[in-house]
């Protein structure tokens, strides 16, 4: 399954997603596990318990590579500086599993604590002032796009905080939207504008209370989140412990909060996938970008990568 942690600003969503993959990383057996930051903030890997300045390559420094890649023999997709991040896989192109050896994995991942892990990357020098930071999240749409994930096999992002996400379809490229959401009216605020940009996408999204205190934070959420609401984790010395680099072993999460994990598992093990659906989102949101600059920066026009009747999976991969 693709999921994806949301939430706005500080909510807690880069906690979230390390505790649910280090839950996942110590469940016998343990599943195939990706974990890729997509944050600008890039604190996934320190959350997870990697050592200060432990060098992580970036999938914005290999976006050559990783297009060159994915492209395969597809010939609708003339080069892959042809291709732009919302390019749809056709036949030809090549497909990527959760757990597999090949160059972009060889390249840009790495394993922190027992999770593998991909990094977009954070601004370099020469990005301040003239890009954003969405150019680094197109390596990400582009993997998602091309990986057929297959059962007991996990993809979790780290996502912009906010609204940011729907600067492009990427949105669109989960399973399950775990939306982080602290008893506040401004966290509130995110989650009733994330449902409002998502409703017309079939976006399935539930809603992880954080740093819950007492019954007044719980009765809060509830009111305000009502059936969203799945699970909450309350505040935690396993996680203050975390957060002054102090990564304690999952299994000494309070038990309360480890039941919360398991909650957020079981709701992600019983979705259904549906591959037809995820192609055709992920040409509506190409047709849209290559309408609105990509295919006047081509100079050609992209809707022409689209392959029609494609579906990427699930298939085996050779």
């Amino acid at each position: 399954m693709k999921i994806a942690f949301v939430g706005k600003g500080g909510s807690g969503k880069t906690t979230l997603a390390s505790l649910f993959l280090r839950h996942l990383a110590a469940e016998s057996p343990a599943p195939a596990l990706l974990a890729l930051d997509a944050d600008i903030n890039q604190h996934l890997a320190a959350a997870l318990g990697a050592p200060d300045g432990l060098p992580l390559p970036t999938l914005g420094a290999h976006l050559a590579l990783i297009k060159d890649y994915l492209r395969g023999d597809n010939p609708r997709v003339l080069s892959a500086a042809d291709m732009v991040k919302t390019t749809p896989p056709g036949r030809g192109s090549r497909l990527v599993r959760v757990d597999e050896d090949n160059p972009v994995y060889d390249a840009c991942v790495r394993v922190v604590e027992g999770v593998r892990l991909a990094v977009t990357g954070p601004f370099a020098e020469s990005d301040l002032g003239v890009a954003c930071y969405h150019s680094k999240v197109g390596a990400v749409e582009l993997l998602l796009n091309h990986m057929v994930d297959g059962p007991g096999e996990y993809c979790v992002v780290d996502m912009t905080a906010g609204a940011d996400s729907f600067a492009s379809g990427l949105f669109t490229r989960f399973d399950v939207t775990f939306l982080v959401c602290e008893p506040t009216v401004r966290s509130v605020g995110v989650y009733r504008q994330y449902l409002d940009y998502a409703r017309d996408f079939g976006v399935r999204v539930a809603v992880v209370g954080n740093k819950i205190s007492d019954d007044e934070d719980l009765a809060f959420l509830r009111e305000r989140v009502g059936d969203d609401l799945l699970t909450w984790v309350g505040r935690s010395a396993h996680v203050r412990a975390t957060e002054r680099g102090e990564v304690r072993p999952i299994g000494d999460l309070e038990p309360r909060n480890r039941d919360a994990l398991r909650a957020m598992r079981s709701l992600v093990d019983g979705v259904d996938k549906d591959w037809p659906r995820y192609q055709r989102q992920a040409v509506e949101f190409h047709l849209r970008n290559a309408a609105a600059w990509a295919s006047g920066r081509a100079g050609r026009d992209l809707a022409e990568q689209v392959d029609p009747d494609y579906v990427p999976g699930p298939v085996p991969i050779g």
